[in-house]
């Protein structure tokens, strides 16, 4: 016994001294790197024939170092704190409305319901000529968006144009702190061929007391209003805190059970993240819809559901996003978030999708089946390029919401409102109007394919059929928006709702039309 000790004590003392050895190592090239930087930046500072912007370059040379390592560790200096504050609270002095540049120009697109903006009458469409009497002319979202935001209770000055309206005009706003709503929507759901009803929460982000506002919801769904069945909405939804996801397995799952574990470099990177409380909610029947874009939290909540045999998953692979950060204080005010650990869920598979180690060494890596959460039933992406992709990366389908909003005072309920065949008319009328051509990647590669047949050896009779060839793929417009009716109805009827129902609304409307959604329910009977 003793000799077993003796060898144990020897080979642990062995692995103790050779991690030293390396911590050494490491820290002295860490040391050499440093040095290299630091006589860059005072040659450069001495020799330099132009004075340089020393902050900027730093800022420059952070960022690019870090990209080397992950899409996710990343530099805030103290300038840009109010960023690092939304990105873990979900909160921001500003004004409530999600903006955008194009042409030059920046346009209010989506003002959140109740916040500052919309309550002073912005409307989605408008174009924000300037801030406090700053021209916004090309200038970026991120520009715009630093002089919209502020100490919550100061005011801002906006010049409005708005298409109907002769003259500018210009709104005063008062800041507040804008907590964006991590229950987007929630609603009951009732049918002849359901057998109970059921709730659907559309969840959208992972910030701080977004758990209880999803318990809130659910609570409401099953205590006031009856449902016995839960549809869980991660699509698209990003993560964030992981306490919250905890929290929110915590509902359907038992007390002290294992959700997620985090395991990294040092000893405090490394966590056991188990359930705390007795759930609430053990055996309400469960489908989370996920998609390639929930990521993070998102993926610990649908992973571990599915592992513990808890939720029918639907959709498509996750994003893949398993690694974690936490926030470290760094020289004069700013701060880093680092990446320090990866997620593992309790079957212990690794969410993380992608080796960044192997990136670093010049290697290109395709997302592959080692990371993400596979859903239990797969529905593949029906997305296409189509008419419906030009018009709206184009921003017609928006544009002509803003009209429609302009001459129809009202509409039906979002839940029962449909476009005619009148309004589709009208539409392709508008599109006359700003002169709108459709061209299929098809028809704009055989016009290059021609252009170069025209000046290679191509003879005659050949080059005259290709010509004759060109008009017949030179699609047009009005068929194409026939032959999808169906689609360009949806969407561009979304559009139209947000006008009158904002995002509530919206998501209301966009559940008629939804597969998944559907399939959770035929999942659910």
């Amino acid at each position: 016994m003793k000799r077993f000790l003796f060898i144990s004590v020897c080979i642990l003392y062995s692995v103790l001294c050779t991690l030293s050895a390396q911590d050494r190592q490491s820290t002295a090239r860490a040391d050499e790197c440093i040095a290299i930087f630091n006589d860059v930046i005072r040659q450069v500072d001495v020799n330099y024939v132009d004075t340089l912007n020393y902050e900027d370059l730093t800022e420059t040379a952070i960022n690019a170092m870090l990209r080397k390592i992950d899409p996710y560790t990343v530099y805030f200096p103290k300038k840009n704190d109010r960023d690092l504050r939304m990105m873990t609270t979900g909160k921001y002095g500003g004004i409530g409305s999600i903006i955008q540049q194009r042409n030059g120009k920046t346009y209010a697109i989506e003002p959140y319901e109740g916040k500052p903006a919309q309550v002073a009458g912005i409307q989605a469409g408008d174009c924000i000529l300037s801030v406090d009497g700053k021209s916004t002319k090309n200038l970026t979202v991120s520009e715009v968006s630093n002089n919209l935001r502020g100490v919550p209770g100061t005011t801002v000055i906006l010049e409005i144009e708005r298409e109907g309206v002769k003259k500018p005009f210009k709104v005063e706003i008062v800041r507040e702190d804008i907590h964006l709503e991590p229950v987007r929507y929630y609603t009951l759901i009732t049918a002849d061929s359901l057998s109970e009803p059921v709730g659907y929460i559309c969840f959208s982000e992972f910030t701080e007391g977004s758990a209880q506002a999803f318990s809130n919801a659910l609570d409401d769904l099953y205590y006031n209003q009856g449902a016995r069945k839960l549809i869980i909405d991660l699509r698209g939804n990003g993560g964030g805190i992981v306490d919250e996801a905890l929290q929110i397995v915590n509902l359907f799952v038992d007390r002290n059970q294992t959700i997620v574990e985090t395991r990294g470099k040092t000893a405090r990177s490394n966590n056991v993240y188990k359930t705390r409380n007795n759930p609430r909610y053990k055996d309400l029947p469960l489908v989370v819809l996920v998609d390639k874009n929930s990521a993070s939290a998102s993926e610990i909540v649908s992973g571990a559901l599915q592992d513990l045999h808890r939720a029918t998953l639907i959709g498509q692979r996750t994003f893949g996003k398993g690694l974690v950060q936490n926030v470290r204080n760094v020289a004069y005010g700013g701060h880093i978030k680092v990446t320090t650990s990866k997620y593992y869920l309790p079957s212990g598979r690794c969410i993380q999708a992608i080796d960044y180690s192997e990136r670093q060494k010049g290697h290109e890596l395709k997302r592959d089946t080692a990371g993400g959460i596979l859903p239990d039933i797969v529905l593949n992406d029906s997305a296409k390029v189509d008419i419906t992709y030009t018009l709206y990366v184009n921003h017609y389908f928006f544009d002509y919401a803003t009209r429609y909003h302009r001459l129809h005072e009202s509409i039906e309920p979002a839940e029962n409102f449909t476009l005619t065949d009148k309004d589709i008319e009208d539409f392709c009328q508008y599109l006359d109007e700003r002169e709108f051509k459709y061209e299929t990647e098809t028809s704009k590669f055989f016009a290059d394919m021609l252009k170069m047949a025209k000046h290679e050896d191509i003879d005659t009779a050949t080059l005259a059929q290709l010509e004759a060839l060109e008009p017949m793929l030179r699609p047009d417009y009005r068929e194409a928006i026939k032959r999808n009716e169906e689609y360009v109805k949806q969407l561009l009827g979304s559009d139209i709702v947000m006008r009158y129902f904002y995002q509530r609304g919206q998501a209301a409307y966009n559940l008629r039309f939804d597969k998944e959604f559907h399939r959770a329910l035929q999942e659910l009977k």
